[in-house]
């Protein structure tokens, strides 16, 4: 074998997202790219803000010495700073350049924070649908993830999570907006959260943390609002990722931030300073990181998502489909007519529509549909959304 027998068993078992885009590509170009409505990545399709460019050119423009050296390995002070100072706003917390590091996207962040957190064996619990790359990362560190279910509007179940902890338990790992429901969790339900988390922690005798994927927290619609972390529980870390705000995920450019008020803050900054080299990420893009320092709180046009959102609601509402709102992100989690998803979703590909099954997020019975996608993609996919439910009912 010339590979490791565990990477073969992971490869075997790979994300239905990747399936899915993979043969998009076969179908493009057996039928043509406009004939293939493909809703399979979340790869956001609206341009970057015009601040952005601007930024970028400034960038490269740049000459000072030394300015494509090596850099601190947690990133550059000035633009820690900056994150921080957007942080300290929106988390409503004292966050200072000193709980910012830098990192090659939010897959990058939470691989620091689970190989600087992780003994072999340790547990991270999620609620599930997840984003099924959790599994990997924390399997990288020597991990295992523990998945509990949601409720049936999937929201988190605080009584699932807390009957799901053990003496092995050392993280609880939520997304919100979630991946692949668009699910935003309420300040009232993360309080509850946190609540579990201290009580569990105490009866444990260990520090339990509570890290939050938040690469989608400014895509968010209506009345609905992100509440901060770090407001609820004290031991409480971020991972996040400039990707899907301001539409430039190909540049893998991120950050964690720790919460000031946590336990062992010192500890766990120099533990993941040292992760972040050790794992070969050793810092995040230099560009990359001044670009964004001018752009904290920037985003693309949100209400653009939005109505693409109504776009695709309103078209599979009047098809019959069942499904929930999002509140946030661009995935919308339709049931599927029967158990089988896997065979739902094959009988869409029949009509040339490429959507992932539910159960490549632990979510049977449903399928994730990706809208950050054009506005005709959605519009010329409804016949075909239409016809393959007929075939079920």
């Amino acid at each position: 074998m010339t590979i490791a027998a565990h990477i073969k068993t992971i490869q075997s078992g790979s994300s239905w997202i990747r399936k899915m885009f993979e043969e998009g590509a076969h179908l493009k170009a057996l039928y043509g790219s406009h004939n293939v409505y493909d809703f399979s990545l979340g790869n956001p399709n609206l341009k970057p803000p015009e601040k952005f460019s601007a930024a970028l050119k400034n960038a490269v423009l740049a000459s000072e010495e030394r300015y494509h050296g090596y850099m601190p390995n947690v990133g550059y002070p000035d633009v820690r700073r900056a994150v921080a100072g957007y942080l300290a706003i929106e988390q409503q917390a004292e966050v200072t350049e000193n709980d910012v590091i830098m990192t090659c996207g939010a897959a990058g962040a939470l691989n620091v924070i689970l190989k600087a957190i992780l003994d072999p064996g340790d547990e991270v619990i999620t609620p599930s649908p997840y984003f099924v790359e959790y599994t990997y990362y924390t399997d990288n560190h020597g991990g295992a993830l523990k998945t509990v279910s949601t409720t049936s509007d999937f929201d988190l179940d605080i009584d699932a999570i807390s009957a799901a902890m053990t003496e092995k338990t050392k993280a609880v790992l939520i997304n919100s907006p979630n991946n692949p429901t668009g699910r935003v969790y309420a300040r009232a339900r993360m309080d509850q959260l946190g609540a579990l988390l201290k009580e569990k922690g105490k009866e444990l005798e260990r520090t339990i943390y509570l890290i939050s994927d938040e690469p989608y927290r400014k895509i968010i619609y209506d009345d609905v609002s992100v509440p901060s972390i770090f407001n609820s529980y004290q031991e409480s870390i971020i991972a996040s990722s400039y990707s899907k705000d301001i539409s430039i995920p190909g540049e893998r450019i991120g950050f964690l931030a720790v919460n000031p008020d946590a336990s062992f803050r010192h500890e766990l900054l120099g533990g993941m300073a040292l992760a972040n080299r050790i794992l070969g990420f050793v810092n995040a893009p230099a560009l990359m990181q001044r670009v964004v320092a001018s752009l904290q709180g920037s985003s693309v046009d949100i209400s653009e998502y939005a109505r693409k959102r109504d776009l695709l609601c309103d078209g599979l509402k009047a098809c019959g489909y069942d499904f929930i709102k999002p509140g946030g992100a661009f995935y919308l989690f339709p049931k599927t007519p029967v158990p089988d998803d896997v065979a739902f979703v094959q009988t869409l590909q029949e009509e040339l529509i490429l959507v992932v099954p539910g159960s490549g997020f632990g979510g049977p019975g449903h399928f994730r549909i990706a809208f950050c996608v054009d506005d005709e993609t959605i519009v010329n996919a409804m016949p075909g959304f239409k016809r393959a439910l007929k075939k079920y009912k």
